[in-house]
């Protein structure tokens, strides 16, 4: 599952993907060998939790999502390798591309696929035949970097606007991000920030249209303000959007070629259901 915005799912539209594992695609394709595949074991204890998996990622920046093996009923594993990544994707509901993938490597009764970007793999899964609890083929481990790291029509696709720094880089998700809001709210008119992770997480509301529920906010969204002197540009850039921020971290600043909007700061716990 998404984090950083998903953590508040309920205002975020990102599109939902469907079971199927393909959509009437191919999830595997043959591919080309890397250069320096993956040679480490292919099962690893579960007290690491993204297993080996985790182990075969070749991310940028940090791992950004990661899973063990679940238990399953007879008929949801895959009767073959290919199979139990079609059965990943209907089990774990995983927020990752759903076709491209390619076997990497094979040893002792498991198959880890990976889904490359630029030649690096962006997404791995292990799938294993027969595991306790685990009739027929699928993911013993999974293991997946930022959404940044994706290409970006996936991005584009699935609702994540994905920020650049001051060279153009894309920020991970976890540093900043931002959506439309969810459809089944209609807050399709409001438009939601996040910076950070964790503690640190800080999460921000555009609202021109007053479709939010005041009490959601901790101010009133304003499309006209004077940058503060206090403010700093923190190079983030989306589009023609720049990311302005205060100590106080009560609002957002957002400079757009037509001015400065100050974007309020969210209340905890708040949110449509």
């Amino acid at each position: 599952m998404r984090r950083g915005l998903a953590a508040v799912a309920v205002l975020v539209a990102v599109t939902a993907v469907g079971c199927g594992g393909g959509d009437g695609k191919d999830v595997v394709v043959a591919g080309t060998p890397p250069a320096t595949p993956y040679e480490g074991p292919l099962y690893v204890p579960a007290t690491d939790k993204s297993g080996a998996a985790g182990r075969a990622l070749e991310c940028d920046g940090k791992m950004y999502e990661s899973g063990g093996a679940e238990a399953w009923s007879e008929g949801d594993g895959g009767k073959t390798p290919e199979g139990g990544l079609r059965a990943y994707f209907d089990i774990e509901q995983p927020d990752v591309p759903r076709t491209g993938y390619r076997v990497e490597r094979r040893s002792d009764g498991r198959v880890l696929f990976s889904y490359d970007v630029g030649g690096r793999t962006k997404v791995a899964v292990v799938v294993a035949k027969d595991g306790k609890n685990r009739p027929g083929w699928g993911p013993e481990s999974s293991a997946s970097c930022d959404p940044a790291e994706f290409p970006a029509s996936f991005a584009k696709a699935h609702g994540y606007e994905i920020w650049t720094d001051r060279d153009g880089r894309r920020v991970p998700t976890t540093v900043v991000s931002s959506s439309v809001g969810a459809a089944h709210c209609d807050w399709q008119k409001a438009h939601f920030l996040q910076t950070g992770e964790g503690a640190k997480s800080r999460l921000y509301a555009r609202d021109p249209d007053k479709v939010l529920p005041s009490e959601m906010l901790t101010a009133a969204y304003d499309g006209d303000v004077r940058m503060p002197a206090s403010a700093r540009d923190t190079g983030y850039r989306y589009q023609d959007w720049q990311l302005w921020v205060t100590p106080d971290a009560s609002k957002a600043y957002v400079r757009t070629p037509d001015g400065v909007e100050a974007w309020p700061a969210l209340k905890h716990g708040t949110g449509c259901l």
